[in-house]
């Protein structure tokens, strides 16, 4: 009976996961016919001929970094807290967790893969939830403060490159703040994240997805006391918090610079680096809410209208194509390389342990 009970659990998955995949793949060829579609490519293919080569690289080694940055910063937090995964494997936990944020709406498959990797490695469940918590808190408070920051001091030019997107980005700043309160909510009232553990354990076990069990509640609460401890050791270590809001901060610039990387490669010149970044910063806030995989269509759409009187003539679409291209498909092509030969490796050991 739990065997069967295991295989209808996993086929249901495995649906869930195709209607995901299928989504996405809809959601990638309508955006690729909005940006592709009347296009002259002998023109945009003659323009990215002369972006430089060095340029192109640089951009490829930030995205790269960009990624790589969060697993550093799993890592650092992951050993405050005893846990065994090496610098390497907190990395590949962090491709795995972009891949699959990249084709979930609203980003909101990246962290449960990444949890079930970090607990397949041995590290405590509570204390990989606290580790994944902060590094999304800290992620989002730094985007948000950003945000704040440009509404307060760049007001005016803001308004004036977003245009009809202004309100956007406004509901893209409010939805961020929501979630940064519940997360700070969830981290520091630890009952709350009992009840709300109890609440979905109960909505499980209504669906028959779940049996009623005693141990599984035994659990949950070890798993609140390991959890109300991890938060207890960061309060009280408030440098390694403050070191990890400085790098966040640092691995939120890179992917901004990213854009002035391109802008430059191009041999553009009549636009500061800042105002570059900033307008990036803008793009990424508006739309890094939004219910759809990868913010697919509307951050393309966006970028045309934001950066117009930026990438000045035939320019503006071949800057398009890179900047997206890298900042997004080919961090998700890396990713997804990352999570099949981590899928094999897992597989693998677990076929040797059977054995």
């Amino acid at each position: 009976m739990e065997i069967n009970h295991s295989r209808e659990k996993g086929k249901a998955m495995n649906r869930k996961r195709v209607l995901e995949g299928a989504f996405f793949l809809l959601v990638m060829l309508l955006s690729f016919y909005t940006i592709f579609h009347g296009q002259n490519m002998r023109q945009v293919m003659h323009a990215l001929g002369r972006l430089s080569q060095v340029s192109l690289c640089a951009a490829m080694l930030t995205a790269l970094f960009f990624v790589s940055a969060e697993g550093m910063m799993i890592c650092y937090l992951l050993r405050s807290l005893n846990g065994h995964s090496s610098l390497g494997r907190c990395i590949t936990y962090s491709f795995i967790g972009f891949f699959y944020s990249g084709i979930t709406p609203s980003a909101t498959g990246g962290q449960p893969m990444q949890l079930y990797y970090m607990v397949k490695d041995r590290n405590n469940l509570s204390e990989s939830s606290v580790v994944l918590m902060t590094v999304a808190l800290i992620y989002k408070l730094v985007l948000v403060l950003i945000g704040i920051g440009m509404l307060a001091l760049w007001h005016e030019p803001l308004r004036f490159y977003l245009k009809e997107y202004f309100p956007l980005f406004l509901l893209g700043l409010a939805l961020n703040t929501i979630l940064v309160l519940l997360l700070l909510a969830v981290m520091f009232t630890p009952m709350s994240m009992k009840r709300i553990i109890s609440e979905i354990e109960k909505l499980l076990v209504r669906t028959r997805i779940l049996k009623e069990s005693g141990k599984r509640q035994e659990k949950v609460a070890q798993f609140v006391d390991g959890y109300r401890g991890a938060v207890h050791f960061l309060l009280n270590h408030k440098g390694k918090v403050l070191a990890v809001c400085f790098f966040t901060l640092v691995q939120r610039v890179s992917v901004f610079i990213l854009t002035w990387i391109i802008y430059r490669g191009f041999s553009l010149e009549g636009t500061d680096a800042l105002t570059v970044m900033l307008l990036q910063a803008s793009v990424y806030i508006a739309v890094d809410m939004l219910p759809v995989p990868g913010a697919q269509g509307i951050t393309e759409m966006m970028y045309r209208s934001v950066f117009s009187g930026i990438f000045t003539g035939e320019y503006l679409m071949p800057s398009l194509y890179v900047t997206r291209g890298i900042n997004f498909y080919f961090v998700l092509l890396v990713s997804l390389a990352v999570a099949l030969v981590n899928h094999f490796l897992v597989r693998r050991q677990q076929n040797m342990e059977q054995n």
